[in-house]
Protein backbone atom coordinates (compact mmCIF):
# COMPACT_ATOMS: atom_id res chain seq x y z
CA UNK A 1 0.00 0.00 0.00
CA UNK A 2 2.79 2.01 0.65
CA UNK A 3 4.36 1.88 -2.87
CA UNK A 4 0.74 2.44 -4.60
CA UNK A 5 0.19 5.87 -2.31
CA UNK A 6 3.70 7.13 -3.09
CA UNK A 7 3.09 6.73 -6.68
CA UNK A 8 -0.39 8.65 -6.80
CA UNK A 9 1.81 11.09 -4.66
CA UNK A 10 4.09 11.19 -7.38
CA UNK A 11 1.41 11.50 -9.91
CA UNK A 12 -0.53 14.23 -8.08
CA UNK A 13 2.51 16.75 -7.70
CA UNK A 14 3.42 16.08 -11.61
CA UNK A 15 0.09 17.58 -12.18
CA UNK A 16 0.87 20.36 -9.84
CA UNK A 17 3.70 21.32 -11.80
CA UNK A 18 2.26 20.49 -15.34
CA UNK A 19 -0.59 22.99 -14.49
CA UNK A 20 1.60 25.33 -12.96
CA UNK A 21 3.20 25.75 -16.32
CA UNK A 22 -0.23 25.77 -18.26
CA UNK A 23 -0.82 29.17 -15.65
CA UNK A 24 -1.01 32.51 -17.45
CA UNK A 25 -0.29 35.04 -14.55
CA UNK A 26 -1.24 38.13 -15.92
CA UNK A 27 -4.88 36.55 -16.40
CA UNK A 28 -5.43 34.09 -13.92
CA UNK A 29 -8.80 33.72 -13.54
CA UNK A 30 -9.49 33.78 -17.62
CA UNK A 31 -9.47 30.88 -19.91
CA UNK A 32 -7.63 28.28 -19.54
CA UNK A 33 -5.72 29.54 -16.70
CA UNK A 34 -8.66 29.06 -14.26
CA UNK A 35 -8.70 25.70 -15.68
CA UNK A 36 -5.05 25.14 -15.05
CA UNK A 37 -5.54 26.84 -10.99
CA UNK A 38 -8.36 24.25 -10.29
CA UNK A 39 -5.85 21.17 -11.34
CA UNK A 40 -3.61 22.95 -9.39
CA UNK A 41 -6.01 22.91 -6.54
CA UNK A 42 -7.51 19.72 -6.99
CA UNK A 43 -3.69 18.00 -7.14
CA UNK A 44 -3.03 19.86 -4.20
CA UNK A 45 -6.00 18.37 -2.21
CA UNK A 46 -5.21 14.52 -3.50
CA UNK A 47 -1.90 15.32 -2.46
CA UNK A 48 -3.07 16.22 1.13
CA UNK A 49 -5.49 13.40 1.48
CA UNK A 50 -3.22 10.83 0.27
CA UNK A 51 -0.11 11.91 3.06
CA UNK A 52 -4.13 11.70 5.90
CA UNK A 53 -4.21 8.60 4.79
CA UNK A 54 -0.69 7.23 4.87
CA UNK A 55 -0.40 8.74 8.37
CA UNK A 56 -3.71 6.70 9.66
CA UNK A 57 -2.15 3.60 8.36
CA UNK A 58 1.19 4.22 10.37
CA UNK A 59 -0.74 5.20 13.55
CA UNK A 60 -3.25 1.98 12.52
CA UNK A 61 -0.33 -0.04 12.66
CA UNK A 62 1.29 1.32 16.22
CA UNK A 63 -1.74 0.56 17.53
CA UNK A 64 -2.18 -3.07 16.96
CA UNK A 65 1.58 -3.45 17.88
Amino acid sequence: MKIFTNILIFLAVALIIFNITRLDFKHLFQGESMYALIGVAASFCAVLILVIFRMSKEIEKKMHD
